[in-house]
């Protein structure tokens, strides 16, 4: 079998084992606490989740080979890092599970030519998640556990974690605009273990948006751009802004940058001012969730007047709140606001399960 083949069957065996409930396993305890303890940080150990699948498989294609020996250029070894970007990878990504742009093996901390060992020497932090990775490595290698049997309960804990994403959220209809804005602030800053939260703020100022788009005149015969990638480049995808609203030529129209917990300064204008300048742009909001009474508002004011005078384009310094508040008494039924937010949550992929958790948490708490 190759990699694929062994990646589906287990997926297959694994997908089948958690639709009867069963997480039943003959590894020992303390195994199964070591691929527990790397599942559940998966979304902050991508890298490493790749690598150590990516030795699991190979395993069972070589069983000959010992995968401590990761590189090509150490004795004995073999290219894991291809066998990562042409298999597990993908793999990865098409499952919906925890996955690298690329590689595991462009992670610095996982990328030394030194063999997986237990003196392995790269800086995996925190220590408990190295010693559970080089403990598994070294139970196959080593003592001869199974690799399939640790695949097997690694795929169940990810298959589950991935469906526990797809709870249903909360849609709380006939807030008053106010408590939407308190239950938006309250998501936005609530105390999160894991990266995604600055997503927030623009998923609520789009969704304002597609409210927006059928119901204000500004926006009429004007396309709102779909969502790009939260780690894109503006200036390699061709964007203006993390939300652009285009002329129906398809020239940009209106931009908006949105900060999380970020004051706004003139140096973030004049870089703005640098996405959009080579368009016909009408107008750009830059908008935060931070507390704007310590900026520079004589410096940020001279920056705006000096992109309208010599551009044309008007430059909106605002809160993110406070610009929420003024869209939703823009549009019809406020509810409309809360059921395009919610669903931007359930489909945006940089949103994790603790941001869902959290929302209806804040419903069920606040309501």
């Amino acid at each position: 079998m190759n990699h694929n083949d062994i990646l589906m069957d287990i997926y297959n065996r694994a997908i089948n084992a958690t639709a009867n409930n069963d997480m039943t396993s003959t590894l020992p305890q303390a195994i199964k606490s070591y691929i527990e303890l790397l599942v559940s940080r998966s979304e902050t150990n991508k890298g490493l989740i790749a690598v150590l699948i990516t030795l699991l498989v190979h395993k069972q294609v070589e069983p000959s080979q010992d995968i401590r020996y990761h590189q090509a250029q150490i004795p004995n070894g073999f290219a894991g890092r291809g066998i990562d970007q042409n298999y597990i990878t993908p793999f990865m990504k098409r499952m919906g599970f925890p996955a690298m742009a690329e590689s595991g093996w462009l992670t610095r901390s996982l990328e030394q030519a030194h063999p997986y060992d237990l003196n392995y020497p790269g800086k995996i932090t925190p220590s408990n998640v190295k010693s559970a990775f080089l403990n598994i490595i070294d139970q196959v290698q080593v003592h001869g556990l199974s690799a399939d049997d640790v695949l097997f309960y690694f795929f169940r804990l990810l298959i589950k974690q991935r469906d526990d994403l797809n709870i249903e959220l909360a849609k709380p209809h006939s807030l008053s605009i106010s408590k939407i804005i308190q239950l938006l602030e309250k998501h936005f800053t609530y105390k999160y273990s894991c990266s995604g939260a600055s997503r927030l703020p623009t998923l609520a100022i789009y969704a304002a948006y597609q409210c927006m788009m059928g119901q204000v005149a500004r926006y009429n015969e004007k396309i709102l751009c779909p969502l790009e990638s939260h780690n894109s480049a503006d200036s390699q995808s061709g964007r203006i802004g993390d939300i652009d609203v285009n002329n129906e030529n398809g020239t940009a129209f209106e931009g908006a940058e949105i900060k999380h917990e970020i004051l706004i300064t003139p140096q973030l204008i004049r870089d703005a001012y640098e996405k959009f300048k080579i368009y016909n742009t009408d107008r750009y909001y830059l908008l935060t969730t931070a507390n704007m009474e310590t900026a520079d508002w004589d410096a940020i004011e001279t920056e705006i007047q000096r992109i309208a005078h010599i551009h044309g384009c008007q430059v909106i310094v605002n809160g993110v709140y406070s610009s929420l508040k003024y869209y939703l008494r823009l549009v019809t039924d406020p509810a409309e606001f809360i059921d395009k937010y919610v669903e931007l949550l359930k489909n945006d992929e940089t949103i994790k399960y603790p941001h869902k958790v959290a929302w209806n948490d804040i419903i069920s708490q606040e309501l």
